[in-house]
Parts: structure tokens; sequence; C-alpha cells
């Protein structure tokens, strides 16, 4: 892949102070016992939603797809709109947003003074006004992971940051990558010690079945190791590159992953919304993709 998430992350969401990226339905949350949701994480169109946010959205609309999760939050705005104006634009195309990204940091929260800083509020708001349920950081920078005692410390702001989201009916969340189960503190792997130092009812994982793949992990095993952790995750497939050097996403079903074994199971485990994600293309363009993943999950019965 030649533009990673984790490049676009890390170029985007942590270059500047007030980019964040959020998710949250605190007046529509997913209800026990209510339908699960499908989404498509637009990061998956993200050269199609900068050129044109708003005639891309009407394809996905057009397509099927009914809810999104968003991958752009910079100075308080969604994809160039403020939080109103883009809750509006979702609601005359009959989207919804379940869920979205933006990078929890160490300069949203103020230890001196104990509380989240301005910015980090206001993005929580702007979720809220968009009724999302979900607030996910899809990454966790290097500073905050050097050793056990940096990471154990953050995992605390995690748990305050579940409080917070909790106020206005919302979830935090965190969506891994690959590192989290390759990298190790004091003998365990990086998401062990996330798991078991977030307090289950304040912090929900997203699990990205295809990143985890990348560092030898099987989603499978993970949700079956921590059941009822995951109110979200990312279907995502994975096949080797072309060159035969690591791996990429591609098609659901197409791949190595067992992405349709990894959705059942999480699905029979609690799991409500189901959010595609494809970051390669394999020849096809990227719209052409999203309308296959579709397909192949309504197959599935999602």
């Amino acid at each position: 892949m030649k533009t990673t998430r984790r490049d676009f992350i890390r170029t985007g969401a942590v270059a500047a102070t007030g980019i964040s990226l959020l998710g949250h339905i605190a007046c529509n949350p997913i209800a026990p016992g209510a339908n699960f949701l499908t989404a498509v994480q637009l990061y998956c169109v993200r050269v199609e939603m900068q050129a044109d946010p708003l005639g891309s959205l009407t394809k996905l609309a057009k397509m099927g797809y009914t809810h999104v999760e968003h991958a752009n939050y910079v100075d308080h705005k969604f994809y160039g709109w403020t939080a109103a104006e883009f809750k509006k634009v979702l609601g005359d195309l009959g989207l919804k947003m379940p869920s979205g990204h933006t990078v929890l940091g160490k300069d949203h929260w103020d230890a001196a003074a104990g509380d989240f800083t301005a910015v980090w509020k206001k993005t929580v708001e702007d979720a809220a006004l968009l009724e999302q349920q979900f607030v996910v950081s899809p990454w966790l920078d290097d500073s905050l992971r050097q050793t056990y005692d940096d990471l154990l410390r953050f995992m605390e702001v995690f748990n305050k940051c579940g409080e917070l989201c909790q106020k206005s009916g919302m979830q935090f969340g965190y969506h891994n990558h690959d590192f989290e189960f390759s990298a190790t503190l004091n003998g365990e792997k990086v998401f062990d010690l996330m798991m078991k130092n977030t307090d289950a009812d304040k912090v929900v994982m997203q699990l990205d079945m295809g990143n985890m793949y990348i560092a030898g992990a099987l989603a499978k095993d993970v949700i079956a190791q921590y059941p009822g952790r995951y109110g979200t995750i990312h279907v995502k497939d994975m096949i080797k590159t072309s060159e035969g050097e690591g791996f990429e996403s591609t098609i659901l079903g197409s791949g190595l992953v067992g992405s349709k074994e990894v959705t059942d199971l999480a699905k029979a485990l609690g799991t409500k919304l189901f959010v595609i994600e494809q970051e390669s293309y394999q020849g096809k363009t990227p719209m052409e993709c999203m309308e296959e993943d579709l397909k192949v999950m309504k197959s599935w019965g999602y």
C-alpha cells in the first residue's frame, strides 16, 4: 500500500493539535437486543472524500449503505463541515454515523488539572451532536508506550475518557493496528496490557481483524479470549502483496483472514456494529470495492 492508514493517522490526525475523529450515538444508541448495523469506514474512499465529499457520500448511499464511520475531523469540522452541517448532509442522504475515529493523544489530557483539554471536550461534544455511539481512538503514539508504566498511565486516561463519553450516552473505544500484538512490555503483549488495564464498562475495543493478522494474531482467538469487549469490529480481509512481502487488504471473503467466521463469532458474542474497511484495491476503484464488499456482507446476512 502506498498510503497506509498508519501514515494517514500520523501525518493527519497526529500532526495537528486540533485533529480529532470521533463517534458517539448519545441519543440513539444500539440498544441491547436491537439489530446489528453494517457501516463503511470512509477512509476506504479517502481520496474521493477529499475531492468530493458530498458526491462520494451520495454514491455510497445509492449503493445501499445506511451507516458510515468517519475518519476526518479537523479544526472542529468533519470533511469541511461543522457538526451541525454534517449531520444535515448525512440526514439528507439517509445516512447515520454510529462511530468515528479520532486520535486521543497526550496533548488532549492535562495531567496538572486532571482533566481533558477544551479541544478534546469539543471533539466529544461534536460527536454527541451527531448522535454517534462510539468514540474510537485509532492509534496509540509511540511515546505513550515506551515503558510499562507509560502505557498503564495512559490506560487510566482511556478509562477517564470512557467516563467522559458516558456522560453523553456514548462509549469510548480503541482500534488496533498490528503493533499491539507484536510489541511487548514486561513480557506481555501490549494488547493484553490494554485489555487488563482498562475497565470493560468504560472502554470497548474495535477489533480490526486484518491489522492483527499482519502480526500473526487471529481475531477469532482474541475475541474468544476477551468476550464481550467488542462493541464494534472492522471487517477486513487480507492477502499477500503482489511483491510477496507483507499483506494488504482485499475484497471481503477472498483473503486469508476468515472474515466471515470472525464476523459471525463477534455477532454471536454481542457485537452490534460491523464496519467494512478496505484500504488496497488490486486494480479496482475504491468505490467498486465498496460496492462489492457490501454485496458480500449482505450475502452473509449482514
